[in-house]
């Protein structure tokens, strides 16, 4: 009995159906977009990061179409570093965040971060080609990415530009949609977003969805869900530093010393979200000392500054940190108002981004502020 591998249409069907059933996907014009537009056209060449290996796939292989429909993020760019630059983000979380834009038929969308093009693809399906305009740094993915658009049957406006910067040219905006990770909600993105129209951006770990009020300010809350995309870069040049070139320097730097008392574990996704949005540029590596105990590390690339923090039990722990910054004095009041205040979800948390910048955290309203976020 010969087995018939399922067909695109068939895969697309059936992730559409998953999602729906998931939840991610609500409305209908979004279902119906997630039904039409091709995924695989998209991504002929990726690679997908699956307990701790990367296993590569391009059109000659048999699993390569399947592979694209899977409830996955697809890899499909790498620096000189080896540190992935761009993918196609996991449908699912690509549904949450475009319901989340609440998107009325004539809206017009700024999409930060070009990528594959299939997220371009699916608001164009949405709203028309005319109503969506895509910024990416890198002109290469752009050009590669209006080719397989298309060849979709799409034609939204594609710039290659610092989306850090929106893009002035055709603003104002009714939503901005940034399918990069940003370290705080650049001035650009209030400043073109209509009053009343809504941002939806990856900050630290949490997905922010703010309101642009006539003032500028944005206001809003964090998404259910946790998510940590590719940060923006400045450019297509950007190197991330190597895990292997961190390592060396986190485990034979030396500096002060001390026992701290630990407000809750470090692996839990509260302890990487809160701090995530107080320290958006560190970087946290998980490494094991001479006797085998876990470290949990962090490094703040622009200070040097650094810190190992090593169990000694359930709630103790010892620190060793160095550079300017105490980087772990920094995070531990977020931590221990986390568990004061009775361990709240991720949504009850919100943002506050007003006129001159400055971004506020809140719980459940503006007025309960947990704190001012750090200036960059």
């Amino acid at each position: 009995m010969t087995i018939t591998a399922p067909s695109a249409d068939e895969l697309r069907r059936m992730m559409t159906d998953q999602l729906t059933a998931a939840g991610a996907l609500r409305s209908e014009p979004w279902i119906d977009a997630f039904s039409n537009v091709p995924r695989h056209v998209f991504v002929p060449k990726f690679t997908v990061r699956a307990q701790g290996t990367l296993h590569g796939y391009d059109q000659t292989d048999p699993m390569w179409l399947t592979a694209a429909y899977r409830d996955t993020s697809l890899l499909t760019q790498f620096d000189a570093s080896g540190t992935a630059t761009s993918s196609s983000t996991r449908p699912s979380l690509m549904a949450t965040m475009l319901e989340a834009l609440n998107v009325a038929d004539n809206n017009r969308v700024l999409e930060i971060g070009v990528g594959t093009g299939y997220n371009a693809a699916l608001l164009a399906h949405r709203l028309g080609s005319d109503r969506v305009v895509s910024v990416d740094v890198d002109p290469d993915l752009v050009s590669a990415a209006q080719n397989r658009l298309g060849k979709a049957g799409y034609i939204p406006r594609l710039i290659a530009g610092d989306g850090m910067a929106g893009c002035a040219e055709h603003a104002p905006y009714d939503r901005l949609l940034a399918t990069c990770g940003v370290d705080r909600i650049p001035d650009a993105w209030r400043e073109q977003v209509r009053p009343g129209g809504v941002i939806v951006a990856n900050v630290g770990y949490g997905i922010a969805r703010l309101t642009v009020d006539r003032d500028h300010r944005a206001e809003g809350q964090f998404l259910p869900e946790l998510a940590a995309f590719m940060g923006a870069r400045p450019d297509t040049d950007s190197t991330s530093a190597t895990a292997q070139q961190l390592t060396r320097m986190l485990i034979t730097s030396t500096g002060s010393m001390r026992e701290i008392c630990l407000p809750t574990g470090l692996a839990g996704e509260m302890a990487q979200f809160l701090p995530s949005l107080a320290h958006p540029t560190v970087k946290t590596i998980i490494l094991k000392n001479d006797s085998g105990q876990e470290m949990s590390c962090l490094w703040e690339p622009s200070t040097s500054s650094w810190a190992r923090i090593t169990l000694l039990d359930v709630r103790t722990a010892q620190l060793e940190h160095g550079g300017p910054r105490d980087l772990w004095a920094e995070r531990e009041p977020l931590l221990t108002h986390w568990v004061s205040a009775g361990h709240p979800s991720v949504d009850r948390y919100g943002l506050t981004v007003d006129k001159d910048g400055a971004h506020t955290l809140w719980l459940d309203e503006p007025a309960n502020e947990v704190g001012a976020l750090r200036t960059l």
